[in-house]
């Protein structure tokens, strides 16, 4: 099986489903409101929200990185704000996170094993290492937005 076989099936997992470590990010986020998704049942931590900005974000920049293009969010890329915390905006948070998720998932499948010891412009890592970093991040994540869903849950109660 080819490397970047390999690499996107652990991306898959991580985003979709399958995962060997529990609920993937999209599972951890199909039962979550916009209510619940901008709570911050831990103080100064950040909310579901965020998170879910945030990782898209780095979607976004990997798959730029991906593309040729030097790369280096600012503090407000990085997490972005949550602006508007109505229904039809979180689902549109959704769709922004699964979109980005797409682009990568596609920008990865164009790539050749042969290309992953090179680090793309302006990047000390190589491609090898940048997707299985965006996968422990998305991971990260997924950690973390399950513990503040159970911190929601104990709130409920």
């Amino acid at each position: 099986m080819k490397e970047t076989t390999r690499i996107e099936i652990q991306l898959k997992r991580a985003l979709e489903g399958e995962a060997w470590h529990g609920p993937s990010l999209m599972e951890l986020l199909a039962e979550v409101s916009a209510a619940g998704a901008n709570a911050r049942p831990i103080p100064n931590a950040h909310t579901i929200w965020e998170i879910v900005l945030h990782v898209a974000a780095w979607h976004r920049a990997v798959s730029r990185r991906l593309e040729g293009e030097r790369v280096n969010l600012s503090p407000e890329e990085d997490w972005p704000a949550v602006t508007n915390t109505g229904e039809e905006a979180w689902k549109q948070a959704l769709e922004a996170l699964h979109k980005s998720y797409q682009h990568l998932h596609t920008r990865l499948l164009s790539l050749k094993d042969s290309q992953l010891d090179e680090a793309p412009r302006g990047s000390n890592h190589s491609i090898y290492v940048i997707l299985h970093g965006v996968i422990q991040h998305d991971l990260y994540h997924a950690g973390q937005i399950a513990l503040l869903k159970k911190a929601l849950s104990r709130g409920k109660k």
